[in-house]
């Protein structure tokens, strides 16, 4: 080949029947593949010589033959952008990592505010401190009040009088009201029993839920356990409400027009009230040879009108002496020597308040039994004298 330039070279297709030029030293074992395919040794060095691009070359023996560019699809091969791939995959795994770190909190949120829940509108020491309550309610007292409780009417002389409003009601009207107040009061407290158990069965079913349940399946349910908080916060309104006697629904006129001559009769409401029970004081309550001293109190302040029975009985008893040591004391204190008692025997004692026209139910009383000692032990006898000074009521049986 002559020093002439490139560009020089006569621009004639080459015939079939030109001899193939001598491979060069070095070349691949492949260059007849890499000529069918295409490729041409010789114009792959004129193309880096010149150059030139890779369209409208010719090909050995064939026609022109188009290089593909940089960036082009070539046998099938996709074209992929390395960089782009990777800030591809990156990102898809921060969305990821973002979309657990969100579905995480919403759960610890969630689940704490169900664990806030329990832990104070349905706590374990709230749930026995309502159990407590309606235990001592079991043992109250349960009164109808009627509202207000004096009247003014006209006498014959038309003048005008306070009367107490139990002398212008019907008696047998008001004793069916007791009736209607004893049915509401009974049912009151098996109602505050059975909702506290179930309060406590729902505290445990949510308990187990919380344990138990994975990521998914607690938040797939949640509607369900906002529904489960719900009638929780729901029970316990009843509960409260339950714990406070209500007032009572009269069907018919408690007072006859018939009876009152044309006066004007205000509105009459009846209501249940409570009073708590009365329980023995057992440190102070003791008995001796031939005598017992009980004493009793009760947890609000009382009034010092207020009327007690003292009830007391002989457990063992075999000759009609002993027979008759038994008794009821009738006491407006809260304190009363029971004398004359055997010495060495076992007494049964229960104190209650006293009945009265508006007590409509009483279920429990307190009863303590105390042992008299034998009179090797005690030589104390009951002193009337001394127990008179310290204003203690003495009962001899």
């Amino acid at each position: 080949m002559s020093k002439r330039g490139f560009d020089e070279l006569p621009a004639r297709q080459m015939s079939s029947r030109d001899p193939a030029p001598s491979p060069r030293a070095g070349s691949s074992a492949n260059q007849p593949l890499l000529s069918l395919l295409g490729f041409n040794p010789t114009i792959d060095l004129l193309i880096s010589k010149t150059g030139v691009s890779g369209t409208g070359l010719l090909g050995a023996g064939q026609g022109k033959v188009d290089i593909p560019e940089i960036g082009q699809a070539n046998f099938g091969i996709m074209n992929v952008n390395p960089n782009e791939f990777g800030t591809s995959l990156e990102s898809t795994v921060r969305s990821q990592e973002e979309q657990d770190n969100a579905i995480l909190n919403m759960y610890m949120e969630r689940k704490s505010l169900v664990l806030q829940f329990l832990q104070s509108n349905l706590s374990p020491q709230l749930l026995e401190h309502h159990l407590n309550k309606v235990e001592l309610l079991k043992k109250c007292y349960y009164y109808i009040e009627v509202m207000p409780s004096r009247i003014i009417l006209r006498d014959q002389n038309h003048v005008l009088i306070s009367t107490d409003v139990f002398q212008v009601i019907d008696p047998w009207r008001l004793q069916r009201m007791k009736k209607v107040a004893r049915t509401q009061t009974e049912i009151q407290l098996v109602l505050l029993t059975d909702l506290l158990e179930q309060l406590q069965r729902g505290r445990e079913e949510l308990v187990c839920y919380i344990e138990t349940s994975d990521v998914m399946t607690f938040l797939s349910k949640w509607d369900l356990v906002m529904q489960k908080l719900s009638d929780l916060s729901e029970l316990m309104n009843k509960v409260l409400s339950l714990q406070v006697p209500g007032k009572l629904h009269a069907k018919h006129r408690l007072v006859s027009h018939a009876d009152i001559k044309g006066t004007r009769i205000p509105n009459i409401k009846l209501f249940l009230t409570t009073k708590m029970p009365v329980v023995f004081d057992r440190k102070e309550s003791v008995a001796y040879k031939n005598w017992a001293l009980l004493k009793w109190f009760t947890e609000n302040q009382e009034s010092p009108l207020e009327q007690y029975e003292l009830h007391f009985r002989l457990l063992k008893h075999g000759t009609q002496t002993e027979l008759g040591q038994r008794g009821i004391v009738a006491i407006s204190s809260n304190t009363c020597i029971v004398c004359d008692l055997l010495p060495d025997r076992s007494y049964e004692f229960t104190v209650r308040r006293a009945e009265t026209y508006t007590l409509v139910y009483e279920t429990w009383h307190d009863t303590i039994t105390l042992t008299t000692v034998s009179t090797a032990e005690d030589s104390s006898t009951c002193d009337p004298e001394l127990a008179d000074r310290k204003g203690l009521l003495i009962f001899s049986t």
